[in-house]
C-alpha cells in the first residue's frame, strides 16, 4: 500500500470515504463466494489494498482517474451478495463500494432511473408510491443493489413472467470508462449486453434505467405434494399459462423444506417426505390456482394474504439461492449447482439423477423465461464430498442434457451462460485499455469455448 496513492484517493473522495480499518477492508473485499467450497478455498485470502465509498459520481470519476494514472486494479462492489466472487479483488488494488450512490433520480410511467448503489427493496418501496413495482429482482433484494444485480446477476423473482436481465429488463445505463482520460458514456439497446452480467469488466455502471410495471396485489402459497412429478406438472401449468399473473413458481424436493427454520411451525404440517411448491400469484387468481393445486394432488400448507405481503419473512426468502443458504445453515457440507432442465424431458432427467445419486442431490426448480422461452431452471443442492465428485456430478448433468452453469468458478462465461464473450472482450479493450477492471475475471475466449 502506498501512502501517496492513499492521499490521492482521499483528495478525490474525501477522507471520510476512504476505509482505513484493516477488518473493514477485509470485509469489503468479500462476497458470498463461500456458497461454493471450491471458491472458498481459492478466494478466501484475496483482499484489496484500498477501499473507497464515493458519495458522488464526480468524486468517483476523480478516484478512477487516480487508478488509471497509477495503474491500480479496480473492482466494483454493490452489496457483496454475489455467489461467484464477482466482487472479490484478485490482484489487490482498489475496491469501489457504490453503496452511497443510492438515489432514485426519476420515476415515470413504466420506468425508473436510479443510481447503481440503490438497494432494490428500498427502490420498490419508493416506486410503490406510484402504484408500480419491479419486474425482476434477486432473493437477496433486501440487501442487493441494482448495479450489483445488473452487473453480476441474471434473474430472480419475477423471471417466470418477465425473463432475465437481458430480456429488456435494462433500458439504459450510464457507465464510466477506464481510458487514459476517464469519461462517461450512455449505453442503450443491444449495446447493454456488453455490460449486463459482465462483472464490471467493461466499465463502471453508475446509473441504470429499468422498466417497472403496474403494481399487483400478491398472495403467497406453500403447497405440499406427495409426488415430485405432480408438483412439477402443476407448477408447469402455472408457469406456462398466460392466464395466470405470477411472480414466483418454485419446487423443492423433500427434505429441503425441513431446512427452512423460520417456517418450523408451518413445516410441522408437512411430512419429511413431502415436496414443497412456493408460489406468488395475483390475488384474483388465487382461488382458481388452489383448485388446480388440489386437483393435481397438492395440499395447501400456508397462505399469506395480500395485506401481509412484505410484512415479515416472505415465501421468496426460501427460493432461488436463499434455498441454498438455508441448507448451509442446516449443514455446511451442502453446496449447489445451476442448470437448465429440458422442458420436455425434465421428469426423465430427474429420474436419472435420483437413480444415480439419491439424496446426495436434492432437486430445486425455479420456473423462468429466458429469451422468451419457458425454462425449468435448476438450483439443485449437492452434498459436497470432493472436487472430483462434484465435477463428476456436473459431467453427468451435462451428459443427460440438464446443462450446468457452473457456479464454482469466478471466470466470466466459464459457468456456462450463453454470453457474448468476444464482444465483451472487445468492449473491455475499448473501455479499459490497461486491463484494470476486475482483473482475472474475464478469461481467454478460446479457453471458455473449450470448457463449454
Amino acid at each position: 500500500m502506498s501512502e501517496v496513492v492513499r492521499m490521492k484517493l482521499v483528495e478525490a473522495v474525501g477522507s471520510q470515504n476512504v476505509v482505513m480499518e484493516t477488518e473493514a477492508i477485509a470485509k469489503l473485499s468479500k462476497d458470498y463466494y463461500w456458497y461454493s467450497p471450491v471458491l472458498e478455498k481459492e478466494l478466501s485470502k484475496k483482499q484489496a489494498d484500498y477501499v473507497i465509498i464515493p458519495e458522488s459520481v464526480e468524486s468517483l470519476k476523480k478516484a478512477l482517474q487516480v487508478a488509471v494514472d497509477e495503474k491500480l486494479p479496480v473492482t466494483v462492489r454493490g452489496a457483496g451478495t454475489g455467489n461467484y466472487g464477482q466482487a472479490i479483488p484478485m490482484t489487490g488494488g482498489v475496491v469501489v463500494d457504490l453503496s452511497k450512490l443510492n438515489k432514485v433520480l426519476e420515476v415515470g410511467e413504466g420506468f425508473t432511473r436510479v443510481q447503481a448503489g440503490m438497494r432494490m427493496r428500498d427502490l420498490e418501496k419508493q416506486i410503490e408510491a406510484t402504484n408500480q413495482e419491479l419486474t425482476i429482482y434477486p432473493s437477496t433484494f433486501v440487501k442487493a443493489t441494482i448495479g450489483g444485480f445488473v452487473s453480476g446477476g441474471s434473474g430472480g423473482v419475477g423471471s417466470v413472467t418477465w425473463g432475465n436481465l437481458w430480456d429488456d429488463n435494462v433500458l439504459e445505463a450510464k457507465v464510466l470508462t477506464m481510458e487514459e482520460e476517464v469519461r462517461e458514456i450512455v449505453v442503450l439497446k443491444e449495446e447493454l449486453l456488453d455490460y449486463i452480467h459482465s462483472y464490471g469488466t467493461t466499465g463502471i455502471i453508475t446509473e441504470i434505467t429499468i422498466p417497472i410495471k403496474p403494481k399487483n396485489r400478491w398472495t403467497q402459497e406453500l403447497i405440499s405434494f406427495d409426488d415430485l412429478k405432480d408438483a412439477l406438472q402443476f407448477t408447469r401449468s402455472i408457469a406456462e399459462g398466460t392466464e395466470w399473473r405470477k411472480r414466483l413458481v418454485t419446487v423443492v424436493e423433500a427434505p429441503i423444506p425441513t431446512f427452512f427454520r423460520p417456517l418450523k411451525k408451518i413445516m410441522k404440517e408437512v411430512a419429511k417426505t413431502n415436496h414443497l411448491v412456493l408460489i406468488e400469484i395475483a390475488e384474483e387468481d388465487r382461488k382458481k390456482m388452489i383448485e388446480l393445486a388440489e386437483k393435481s394432488g397438492g395440499c395447501i400448507v400456508h397462505s399469506v394474504e395480500a395485506e401481509r405481503y412484505r410484512k415479515g419473512i416472505g415465501i421468496s426468502d426460501f427460493t432461488w439461492n436463499h434455498t441454498t443458504l438455508w441448507a448451509l445453515k442446516n449443514d455446511k457440507s451442502w453446496t449447489y449447482l445451476q442448470n437448465f432442465f429440458s422442458l420436455e424431458d425434465i421428469h426423465n432427467q430427474i429420474d436419472n439423477i435420483k437413480n444415480r445419486y439419491g439424496d446426495e442431490v436434492l432437486i430445486h426448480v425455479e420456473w423462468l423465461r429466458d429469451r422468451g422461452k419457458l425454462v425449468p431452471a435448476g438450483l439443485p443442492l449437492i452434498k459436497f464430498q470432493s472436487y472430483e465428485r462434484l465435477y463428476e456430478i456436473i459431467d453427468f448433468f451435462n451428459e443427460i442434457g440438464a446443462t450446468v452453469n457452473d457456479p464454482h468458478t469466478y471466470l466470466l462465461g466459464a459457468g456456462g451462460w450463453n454470453l457474448q464473450l468476444e464482444s465483451i472482450a472487445k468492449k473491455k479493450r475499448d473501455n479499459d485499455p490497461y486491463a484494470l477492471l476486475n482483473q482475472e475475471k474475464l478469461p481467454v475466449y478460446e479457453l471458455v469455448k473449450e470448457r463449454l
